[in-house]
C-alpha cells in the first residue's frame, strides 16, 4: 500500500463514523437543541441593543439562561412520567414531540412582545423560552446518549455539536436577515421551524435501543427513588465532588465572555450584515472545522489529553477578543477572533460533551445529564447576568476579556490533577461502558 493510499484510507476511516445512522440522528436533534439558545442569546441581545435598551438591562437578560441550569429539578419527569396516549410511541419519542411543540409556542410568544413597550413582559417571555428550550434539551440529550453506542460517543458528540451550531447559527442568521426586512416578530416566528428536525428524527428512528427503565413508578416510595436515585448514584462514585467542582468551574471564563460578544460588536459599530457575515459566516465554518479536528484528536489521543488541550484553547480564545477590542472596527480582526474562538469551542464541544455523556448511568440519563450540563455554565451565566454589564462599563472590553482568560485557569489545573489521580477513569458511567470495565473513552 502506497503512502497516498494509506492516507486516503485513514481519511475515510475518520469520516465513516460520522455517517452512521446514530451519528446522523445526533446531528439532527442537535439542530433543534441549538435554536432556542440563539433566540434568547445573541439574537435577543441584538434585538434589545437595537431597540435602545441599556447594557445592564441587556446583560441581565442572560439570567433567562439560568433556567437551563435548573433543568435537573424537573428532568426526572422526562425519565419517569409516561405521557397518556402519545406515550405509546415510547418514552423518549413522546416527550420529544411534546417538548418540541412547547418550544415552538414559546418562541412565537416571544415574537409578539415589544421590548420598548414592556421590558418586564419581554423578560418573562424570554424565561418561558428558556424553560421550553431546557425541557427540549433534557429530552434531546437523553435521546442522543441512549441512541449512541459507547464507541460512538465521541463521534456522536461531534455530530451533535455540528447540529447545534447549524441550529444556533442558522436561526441567528435567519433572524437577522428577516428582521432587517420584516421586523423582529416575523423573524422569531420564522425561526420556530427549527424545532422540527428533532421531532422528525425521533419519529423516524424510534425509541433509543439503549433506553432503560429505572423502575416501575407505582407509589410515593418509587416516585422518591426516581427523583433521588440519579443523584445518589452519581455522588456514590469515587471523586464525585471533585468531578462536580470541575463541571462548575471549567467554563466560567468562556461563558462570561461568549454572552457579551454582541455588545462588543454593537459598540464597535458592526452592522447586522457584517455580524451575519463574520460572526455567523466565518464562525460557522471555523466551528465545523474545530469539531472535525476534535473528533480526530479524540480518536487518536483519548479523552483526557483531548479535554486538557481543549480547555487551554478555549481559555486562550477569550484573549483574542481583548485584541479585537483594542483594534476597533476591523473586519479582519473580527474574522480572526471569531474564527479562533469558534474553532476552539468546536474542538472542546466534542471532547467535553463526550466526557459528560460518558458520565451518565443509562437508568437516569435525562436527569444526570441535565445535572451535568446545567452545572457546566451556571456560574458563568449567573456572573454574566448580574455583573457583566457593569464590569464592561468599569473595566472596558479589553480588560474584561483578559479577566475571562485568567478565569479559565482553575478548570485547566483541576482537570490535569484529576487525570493524574485517576478520577477521570473512576467517574465513567454505564453510558461510557463503565459498568463493564471498558471505559476506553477515558484513556
Amino acid at each position: 500500500m502506497t503512502m497516498s493510499e494509506a492516507a486516503e484510507r485513514s481519511l475515510l476511516n475518520s469520516i465513516r463514523p460520522y455517517l452512521e445512522r446514530e451519528s446522523l440522528a445526533a446531528f439532527f436533534v442537535g439542530i433543534s437543541s441549538g435554536f432556542p439558545f440563539a433566540m434568547i442569546g445573541a439574537t435577543l441581545t441584538t434585538r434589545l441593543a437595537q431597540d435602545g435598551i441599556d447594557k445592564k438591562t441587556v446583560t441581565a437578560f442572560t439570567l433567562a439562561f439560568l433556567v437551563y441550569n435548573l433543568k435537573f429539578l424537573w428532568a426526572w419527569i422526562v425519565d419517569g412520567v409516561r405521557l397518556p396516549l402519545i406515550g405509546r410511541l415510547g418514552q423518549r419519542v413522546s416527550w420529544m414531540l411534546v417538548a418540541g411543540l412547547f418550544v415552538m409556542a414559546a418562541v412565537i410568544n416571544l415574537a409578539l412582545v415589544d421590548p420598548k413597550a414592556d421590558i418586564a413582559w419581554t423578560a418573562t417571555c424570554a424565561i418561558l423560552v428558556g424553560i421550553a428550550g431546557a425541557t427540549f434539551d433534557i429530552v434531546i440529550d437523553a435521546y442522543r446518549i441512549e441512541t449512541l453506542k459507547p464507541y460512538q460517543l465521541g463521534t456522536g458528540s461531534g455530530m451533535s455539536q455540528y447540529g447545534w451550531r447549524i441550529g444556533s447559527a442558522g436561526a441567528g442568521a435567519l433572524a437577522l436577515v428577516v428582521a432587517a426586512r420584516s421586523g423582529w416578530s416575523a423573524a422569531y416566528m420564522a425561526c420556530a421551524v427549527f424545532a422540527l428536525p428533532a421531532m422528525l428524527t425521533a419519529l423516524w428512528l424510534g425509541e433509543p435501543s439503549r433506553h432503560r427503565e429505572a423502575s416501575q413508578r407505582k407509589g410515593l416510595g418509587e416516585l422518591w427513588k426516581s427523583i433521588a436515585g440519579p443523584f445518589a448514584e452519581f455522588f456514590q462514585r469515587q471523586g464525585a465532588l471533585l468531578v462536580l467542582l470541575f463541571i462548575l468551574v471549567h467554563k466560567i471564563g468562556d461563558t462570561l465572555a461568549n454572552l457579551t460578544f454582541r455588545l462588543l460588536f454593537d459598540d464597535l459599530g458592526f452592522s447586522n450584515d457584517e455580524i451575519a457575515a463574520w460572526d455567523v459566516g466565518v464562525g460557522f465554518w471555523a466551528y465545523l472545522i474545530g469539531i472535525f479536528v476534535g473528533g480526530v484528536i479524540y480518536a487518536r489521543f483519548g479523552l483526557k489529553r483531548s479535554v486538557l488541550l481543549a480547555l487551554v484553547l478555549m481559555g486562550i480564545s477569550n484573549f483574542s477578543f481583548a485584541l479585537l477590542a483594542n483594534a476597533g472596527h476591523s473586519n479582519l480582526g473580527m474574522a480572526a477572533a471569531i474564527g479562533f474562538e469558534n474553532a476552539a469551542s468546536g474542538f472542546g464541544g466534542v471532547v467535553v460533551v463526550a466526557y459528560f455523556s460518558a458520565l451518565c448511568d443509562l437508568r437516569f440519563t435525562a436527569t444526570q445529564y441535565a445535572l451535568i450540563s446545567a452545572g457546566a455554565s451556571i456560574v458563568g451565566r449567573f456572573v454574566t447576568g448580574t455583573t457583566a454589564g457593569g464590569l464592561i462599563e468599569h473595566m472596558g472590553y479589553s480588560n474584561f476579556y483578559l479577566m475571562t482568560t485568567v478565569l479559565a485557569l482553575p478548570g485547566i489545573v483541576l482537570f490535569w490533577w484529576m487525570s493524574r489521580a485517576g478520577l477521570i477513569d473512576a467517574s465513567i458511567g454505564t453510558a461510557g461502558g463503565g459498568a463493564d470495565g471498558n471505559a476506553e473513552t477515558a484513556r
